[in-house]
């Protein structure tokens, strides 16, 4: 029963194309249900899709239309995963991203894929889920529940996908809708965004030792912890559980794991 736990269910993933938003896709797949997934990167995610037995969709998540367009050809839907999001260190390489030297513009760019992204796929996909119940995922980060210096927009916009989560969730339970909407903060998760830091490490594998070394599980997370945890939260299972969060961080969040002396 445990690995039919969508079947039927119709769900679409953003940013899949790869990385943890493609894990979850081929996680629904491989749960029973209908799984649409999107992106911008259009040839990557047709043959995403193809390999996982999904259908591709184009979508930016900044533009409005897009959405509209995707939720017509999608019909009913019983979930959404606002997977979408950029670093401002990858793609698109944007210029610093601290404080003091983030342009307003790079910052702008960085919350209109992670941020209003978001808004907008809850926007448009709760008159669609409410039809026939349903849960919405948003993605956002553990550097939305910490300060980090040379990532200004993304930790600001990750945060503030948590909280709109919250508001999500109350709105549609304060009017009797079937729609609960939850957050997964990730860490340490290595995926494509991770990679374009270690290309700089003149060592790889020293560079995700070091990483790990400060992490208490004492290893970085695969795109597939996640997606078990959207699973989850995806499916009837979870049908009391709206307005949260979870960290799939190895307990980075949690603190330090002091590590005792032989």
């Amino acid at each position: 029963m445990a690995h039919r736990r969508l079947a039927g269910k119709r769900i679409l993933v953003t940013g899949a194309a790869r990385g943890i938003g493609l894990a979850i896709a081929r996680a629904c797949v491989e749960s029973g249900a209908i799984v649409f997934i999107s992106d911008i990167r259009d040839d990557e995610g047709s043959n995403a899709a193809g390999d996982i037995g999904a259908t591709y969709l184009h979508l930016d998540v900044r533009v409005e239309s897009d959405w509209t367009a995707a939720l017509e050809s999608i019909g009913d839907l019983h979930g959404l995963v606002n997977n979408a999001g950029i670093t401002g260190f990858g793609e698109p390489q944007l210029g610093p991203q601290d404080a003091e030297h983030c342009s307003l513009e790079d910052w702008r760019a960085v919350h209109a894929t992670n941020l209003d992204g978001v808004f907008l796929g809850c926007k448009h996909a709760i008159p669609v889920i409410k039809a026939s119940g349903g849960s919405i995922v948003n993605i956002a980060s553990r550097s939305g529940k910490v300060g980090v210096g040379g990532a200004a927009a993304y930790a600001s916009s990750k945060a503030a996908v948590i909280n709109h989560t919250r508001s999500v969730a109350l709105y549609c339970a304060e009017r009797g809708y079937p729609v609960r909407c939850n957050t997964i903060s990730p860490g340490a998760i290595l995926t494509p965004m991770w990679e374009t830091l270690l290309k700089h490490a003149p060592d790889r594998e020293a560079a995700i030792a070091e990483f790990a070394a400060e992490v208490p599980l004492r290893r970085m997370g695969s795109p597939e912890d996640v997606a078990r945890l959207a699973v989850y939260l995806l499916g009837d299972e979870s049908g009391y559980v709206t307005g949260a969060d979870f960290s799939v961080d190895g307990g980075l969040t949690a603190g330090t794991a002091a590590q005792p002396k032989k």
